[in-house]
């Protein structure tokens, strides 16, 4: 027989061999301080975020998706790694220092994280926005197109410095919209490639003297002198340090409301150049805030470092999250299990199908939700995560929430079938005894699991980030 002639005759059983699946590209949206309540699809019927209801109505919305910690750093590492604090070593905020100059390095370089695991099975990854992990002005953690900020925090959304091309700069335009810009570019650019997209916006913030000063982007007028009912009106929480100057002011509501419709263009943005690319059904497009934030609820302003002793309201935990894909992940879908954000990194790995590339060392407390986003059941699903904040640790199950501070207290325990808005500590109350036992030997089980005691501060280990309280 010829080649010819057996070339024809193989070609039928060719033509039957289904062609090779294109890897699910990701862009996760992360953005900085802000309470799921702020969303129109959470409820808040004051700030305008149409794209953010679109896309919770074509795909899933957690309704109790928690932060792991209340402030910035060692949220969005637990979100690229899986770890808690006490594993990862970033218990809080980092210090300039690290992000630029002789002390410089980057804090995860001991993990393998979300970028490094796509990098190696294809995937182009880049970074539009917040990084806040140490090392800022050098690519890292699988990333090759990255463009961020010097630091962590934010002054103000105009005539900012930036770092791209791995030099200094400011940057005039408002700052929400160049990471916005960069990210839609990224995709133009790798449409033809698995791509994750990294969008960390540093808005809308909701902290420091910015919220003082009025907003200017173009939602600014729309907002001007709006009641803003979803903002409770409450004195002062005896326990808030900080953010005392603008607590309870309407500009303080208008710069967050402004800020808030900012990103949601940008969410619209994004979404409209993957269909206008083809991509729409083969991303996977997630949205989540690093962590929670109140708005004068109890009568608190901000996240649990504006507190001493440092806090943990749910409030300051609860984190909008919100998962999209056409075809894939079925439309206008809730969830009310309780997550964290550690549990992210395995749920995303099961959902482009790379479970098996979850690091085992060391051990993450994540779990795998990713059955619920095909429109499974969640079998087996244990409704408690965890928290902490340096000396402040917290457990939260489906009725009861506890609260230890190190070594001394004060402790809190709360009903949050009864209470859900935490105004009564039942710490110390006649027929609590048994469930406040019960939950503090679950906290202390899990971190006697999970802690590196490198890193637990509980048994004097130490912090990669400065310590705020001791």
């Amino acid at each position: 027989m010829t080649l010819r002639a057996l070339l024809l005759l193989l070609l039928p059983f060719v033509a039957t061999i289904p062609a090779r699946a294109k890897p699910v590209n990701l862009v996760f949206i992360l953005t900085d301080n802000q309470g799921a309540w702020t969303l129109g699809c959470y409820g808040n019927p004051d700030i305008r975020t149409p794209n953010l209801d679109k896309m919770a109505a074509e795909g899933i919305r957690f309704t109790r998706a928690l932060s792991s910690n209340p402030v910035c750093s060692p949220t969005r590492a637990t979100f690229l790694t899986g770890l808690m604090p006490s594993q990862h070593g970033v218990h809080s905020f980092l210090d300039p220092k690290f992000m630029m100059g002789p002390e410089a390095y980057n804090t995860l370089q001991e993990f393998t994280s979300l970028g490094e695991i796509l990098r190696d099975v294809g995937y182009t990854c880049g970074l539009s926005g917040k990084w806040h992990l140490g090392a800022n002005m050098t690519p890292s953690e699988g990333f090759t197109s990255w463009i961020t900020k010097p630091d962590g925090s934010t002054a103000e959304f105009y005539d900012q410095k930036i770092i791209e091309n791995g030099e200094v700069r400011v940057e005039a335009e408002y700052t929400t919209d160049l990471w916005t810009r960069r990210g839609v570019e990224f995709i133009q650019q790798n449409k033809d490639r698995p791509f994750f997209l990294y969008l960390a916006y540093n808005g809308p913030y909701n902290l420091g003297k910015l919220m003082s000063n009025p907003p200017r982007n173009r939602h600014a007028e729309f907002y001007k002198d709006k009641p803003f009912t979803s903002f409770p009106r409450d004195a002062m929480h005896p326990w808030q340090w900080a953010n005392k100057q603008f607590h309870n002011t309407q500009i303080a509501r208008e710069r967050c409301a402004a800020e808030t419709s900012g990103v949601d263009d940008g969410v619209g943005e994004i979404l409209a150049a993957l269909k206008a690319n083809g991509l729409d059904e083969n991303t996977l497009v997630v949205y989540a805030a690093d962590q929670g934030w109140m708005g004068g609820q109890n009568g608190m302003w901000g996240m649990g470092d504006h507190f001493r002793p440092t806090g943990a309201h749910e409030l300051m935990m609860q984190i909008p999250l919100l998962f999209r894909q056409p075809g894939k992940i079925p439309a206008a879908q809730t969830c009310d299990a309780l997550v964290s954000n550690y549990d992210f990194l395995p749920s995303v790995l099961g959902q482009l199908g790379l479970a098996d590339k979850m690091p085992q060392q060391p051990r993450s407390p994540g779990r795998d939700f990713s059955p619920v986003l095909r429109g499974e059941k969640l079998t087996d699903w244990d409704n408690t995560v965890f928290y902490e904040m340096e000396n402040t640790r917290a457990i939260r199950a489906e009725r009861w929430k506890y609260v230890a501070r190190f070594p001394d207290g004060p402790y809190e325990l709360y009903d949050m079938d009864t209470d859900p808005m935490e105004r009564f500590n039942l710490f110390g109350q006649p027929g609590t005894e048994a469930t406040r036992a019960d939950m503090a030997k679950r906290l202390d089980t899990f971190f006697a699991r999970y802690a590196d005691p490198k890193y637990d501060i509980w048994k004097g280990g130490t912090s990669k980030a400065k310590r705020h309280t001791e």
